[in-house]
């Protein structure tokens, strides 16, 4: 109903706002840095620069390259302590695709998302525009709060976010006590992979892209997913529903357990993560 200026002015009065300076020496170096992607290392560009000539503008399934997707598979899986039968898979896009690819290929009727925040939203909105898939619940706090997940019959995969981007607020991850047997957790962990603690085993999907704790660039998802994540991919790629194939999850997991993708990712951004 119109600017708020007028009525703060008569509720505050003249306000005198006071010329204040950040010294130089508290300045950051680098003031790009927010919310969204981390500063990359200098350090781990010049390696690249380095490996240039025999790694940049080849193929996914060159050595060079498949030693690189071994390397950062084996390194996530040792820093997350990923339990035995856990693997890491990756593919082309960011978690924005990878909301897609779960639409698809993770959930089979019916989700439960917490919705606390702009990013933590995302995921409903996916999977309550799916023709093939039950209306999700959204279970929904203000930004600055989180709820909780609530066990409920007849879901097969809670959707939770272990920090989310929009707000800052992180929450502690594990699986809903009372959950239907066979239901899944998949966790958006985009701003949380490798700066906050969890327990793998509470997990079943723990997804997310590397520009923030990993220092590197855009471009690809990765995910750490149990055995029962990956029976799930199986039965649900190889039943009735259409997958493109470019968000295949089945594919995506085929290709990853041979240390490569299903075409060429973005190599410097696989470096970088790895780096």
């Amino acid at each position: 109903t119109g600017s708020p200026a007028p009525f703060l002015a008569a509720r505050l009065g003249a306000v005198s706002i006071p010329d204040i300076a950040i010294p130089d020496d508290l300045l950051p170096h680098d003031g790009r840095f927010g919310c969204g992607p981390s500063r990359i290392r200098p350090e781990a560009v010049e390696m690249l620069a380095g490996s240039a000539s025999h790694y940049l503008g080849t193929s996914h399934r060159q050595a060079a390259v498949q030693f690189k997707v071994s390397e950062l598979r084996n390194g996530l899986a040792e820093m997350f302590a990923l339990p035995d039968g856990y693997e890491v898979i990756l593919g082309n896009g960011g978690t924005t695709v990878f909301w897609d690819a779960a639409t698809f290929g993770l959930v089979e009727r019916k989700s439960q998302h917490l919705s606390f925040g702009e990013f933590s939203s995302k995921f409903a909105e996916c999977t309550t525009r799916a023709p093939f898939l039950d209306d999700p619940t959204i279970i929904k706090t203000d930004p600055g709060t989180a709820p909780s997940a609530v066990a409920e019959a007849g879901i097969d995969l809670y959707a939770l976010t272990h920090n989310e981007t929009s707000t800052g607020v992180a929450t502690p991850i594990v699986r809903p006590e009372g959950a239907d047997p066979g239901a899944l957790v998949a966790v958006d962990a985009t701003s949380a992979a490798g700066g906050l603690q969890f327990k793998a085993s509470e997990t079943d999907v723990y997804y997310f892209a590397p520009q923030k704790c990993l220092g590197s660039d855009g471009g690809l998802w990765i995910a750490a997913v149990s055995p029962a994540a990956m029976e799930r991919i199986e039965r649900i790629a190889t039943g009735d529903r259409w997958i493109p194939a470019s968000i295949d999850l089945k594919i995506a997991m085929d290709n990853s357990l041979k240390d490569q993708t299903y075409n060429t990712p973005a190599l410097a951004t696989l470096f970088l993560a790895t780096e």
